[in-house]
């Protein structure tokens, strides 16, 4: 395993080309384990970026606890896996404290939410009072503890799954959780040849050995600087005022029940803002914020009762919308 990090220098003000170059060392690191996954790859990258948080939804066997450990691993941050179940409590998530005899004193006991990529694996398997110990951490990152407040140390992200197929003794996200995900990124099979490529390596090796191989790219720090160039990437009132059109459309529709909030119009400045770095430039146009827009939303919004029973999906709603709302010419 090698370490390649960014200078010291460039730590603290990371330009938008040396943002670029840690994104391309970043993506090549990823895809060299996770083959024909290349948007979910990107948008997940985007949520980083955006400093938010994924709810990644596939079948079983696609990668998805892979891909949260391979990026952790790329900035060389810390990684915990919580695998959700209907008797896992709280203070399971969050961490307790706990009576010490010998000292006669009560001694903390942190949980896995202390980290850096945290992976909620099938998160809608626990009750809702376990599923509610990760909204505060998620939106404040902080855990409150027997009163006392702890700050996590950034950078923070939280990637849970979902499996789309199994509901039977399941307890389905309420909107006030989910909308706590920037993105919910769904996650398919690969191509026949992307697939064969993943048959042939991993029979021969093990998943853990392709994680350990993979180069440490940068630090958490830096994670935090390319955060930060991200949030001050430019953008206008003409792209500003095109999210907030796309949200409120999804609430005028006759085909949705429940619209997006404003937090969706936010998510989608933000997340366009990071598919502009992506693309490496400093400025947000409104192709970045239609390009955000279906993972963005696909999850803020619940369709009618009529529409859901016709077979529609909410993503081919949700197209029909976008390409209802005139955007900006700049």
């Amino acid at each position: 395993m090698t370490q390649n990090t960014l200078p010291q220098s460039e730590i603290d003000t990371l330009p938008v080309d040396g943002l670029m170059l840690l994104i391309q060392r970043l993506r090549h690191e990823i895809r060299s384990v996770i083959l024909g996954q290349d948007t979910v790859i990107d948008q997940v990258l985007a949520a980083l970026l955006a400093g938010g948080h994924v709810l990644l939804e596939g079948k079983p066997g696609l990668g998805k606890t892979l891909l949260a450990t391979t990026l952790a691993h790329t900035f060389g941050g810390t990684s915990t896996r919580i695998q959700f179940t209907p008797d896992l409590m709280p203070s399971d998530v969050t961490g307790f404290r706990l009576f010490d005899m010998k000292s006669q004193t009560f001694q903390l006991r942190k949980g896995p939410i202390f980290t850096n990529l945290l992976l909620a694996d099938e998160v809608n398997r626990a009750p809702a009072k376990t599923q509610a110990a990760l909204l505060e951490v998620m939106q404040e990152l902080q855990v409150t503890i027997d009163g006392e407040t702890l700050k996590l140390s950034p950078p923070f992200m939280t990637l849970a799954t979902q499996n789309p197929i199994e509901h039977e003794g399941t307890y389905p996200l309420p909107e006030a959780q989910l909308d706590r995900f920037i993105m919910k990124v769904l996650i398919g099979y690969p191509t026949h040849e992307a697939e064969c490529s993943i048959v042939a390596r991993v029979s021969s090796d093990n998943p853990g050995a392709l994680v350990n191989g993979v180069s440490i790219v940068c630090g958490p720090h830096e994670i935090i600087a390319a955060q930060q160039t991200t949030a001050s990437v430019l953008t206008t009132h003409e792209v500003v005022s095109y999210a907030v059109a796309l949200a409120q459309a999804t609430r005028e529709s006759k085909a949705i029940s429940l619209g997006a909030g404003t937090r969706a119009a936010i998510s989608l400045v933000r997340i366009g803002k990071a598919f502009a770095v992506l693309e490496g430039r400093g400025f947000i146009t409104p192709d970045d914020v239609k390009r955000a827009a279906i993972p963005v939303l696909r999850h803020r919004v619940q369709l009618t009762p009529d529409v859901a029973i016709s077979g529609q999906e909410v993503d081919h709603v949700l197209l029909a919308i976008v390409d209802s709302v005139p955007a900006p010419r700049r």
